[in-house]
């Protein structure tokens, strides 16, 4: 070998290097993180442990977070997911306790979800308001609505004995052991993925994230594929509504929102896997797996609620700003 190409062998080096650290991060990331818990936390290895990771911490965040990056994939955002989570199980409760079948309840909260996003949609490319602004000022008028429609605040529970079999199915069924709200998410996320990859609205829709003036100018009815896609947010979004309150039982206003901010925070690490930085469902998958792991190992540590937030939030900072560096010496290497 010349010293010529010697020396330019290892110049490449460092590109080789932080492209790797760039593509692979959040997967060195999750590893990484499973091995610190199995080391310090002995529980966290036991089979029952990892059956709760996925059923009670992945699950639920997963569907949350595919209907997010739909939104953030059209290059926009949708701060009222949590909305649309609520007004669905408040629609799904209200009718059960009604004495409506579990199938009727269950569409009529479908169709409360896609309605929160309908608002979203014509806000958005009706009149023309940001993403950001519309879905921020959907997530206030949501939440002040079911404000007063449970008297300031009130939960709206069950009767522990009236509630229908199919009800506590969606919740807490099994289909040949295969726990039924776990199903749900993986088929979300496989039809997500194959929107993505395989059709030709999932293809107008990255296009209109990345290049959303080239999209306009070959004639594609942009403004409609945003409508569209802040319609599928919201009814996504009601399938987790539906699982949640199959779960537990009961409505709390407001409490979709719990989901709002580990979902951004799970589609935008979900971005460091793909070479253009852009929301992926791979990305978004490994992303909820990773929040779900260090969820479920501070809780194993009995560390203080707070302090469990801080890591959180911490771990979100840390990949994405890793990502951003590598980014960066990569395009200089």
């Amino acid at each position: 070998m010349s010293l010529h190409t010697s020396a330019h062998a290892t110049a490449g080096l460092p590109r080789l290097i932080a492209g790797s650290l760039v593509r692979y991060g959040l997967i060195l990331a999750l590893v990484a993180v499973f091995a610190a818990f199995s080391l310090i936390t002995p529980t966290f290895l036991t089979l029952a442990n990892l059956q709760s990771i996925l059923v009670n911490n992945f699950t639920l965040l997963a569907i949350v977070s595919i209907a997010m990056t739909f939104a953030v994939a059209s290059g926009g955002i949708d701060l009222s997911v949590g909305t649309a989570m609520d007004f669905a199980s408040f629609a799904f409760v209200s009718l059960v306790l009604g004495g409506q079948p579990v199938a009727i309840a269950a569409l009529a909260g479908l169709a409360a979800g896609a309605l929160v996003g309908a608002f979203n949609a014509l806000l958005i490319s009706g009149i023309g308001v940001s993403p950001f602004l519309a879905t921020l000022g959907t997530l206030f008028i949501g939440r002040s609505i079911q404000q007063l429609l449970t008297n300031g605040g009130n939960p709206v529970y069950l009767p522990p004995n009236g509630v229908p079999e199919a009800f506590r199915f969606l919740g807490h069924g099994t289909i040949g052991g295969f726990p039924v709200p776990l199903a749900v998410a993986i088929v979300i996320i496989a039809a997500a993925a194959v929107i993505f990859a395989r059709t030709r609205f999932g293809r107008i829709v990255l296009s209109i994230g990345i290049q959303p003036g080239v999209v306009r100018y070959s004639g594609i009815a942009a403004p409609a594929y945003i409508a569209a896609i802040f319609v599928l947010v919201g009814l996504i979004a009601a399938v987790a509504g539906l699982i949640l309150t199959a779960t537990v039982t009961v409505y709390i206003p407001s409490s979709g929102n719990a989901f709002l901010l580990n979902a951004i925070g799970a589609t935008f690490i979900g971005t460091t896997l793909s070479p253009l930085g852009r929301p992926n469902v791979a990305g978004t998958v490994l992303g909820v797996l990773l929040l779900s792991i260090v969820a479920n190992g501070l809780l194993l540590t009995d560390l203080n609620f707070y302090w469990q937030q801080v890591g959180t939030g911490t771990l979100i900072f840390a990949v994405l700003a890793l990502s951003f560096i590598n980014r960066k010496a990569a395009g200089r290497a």
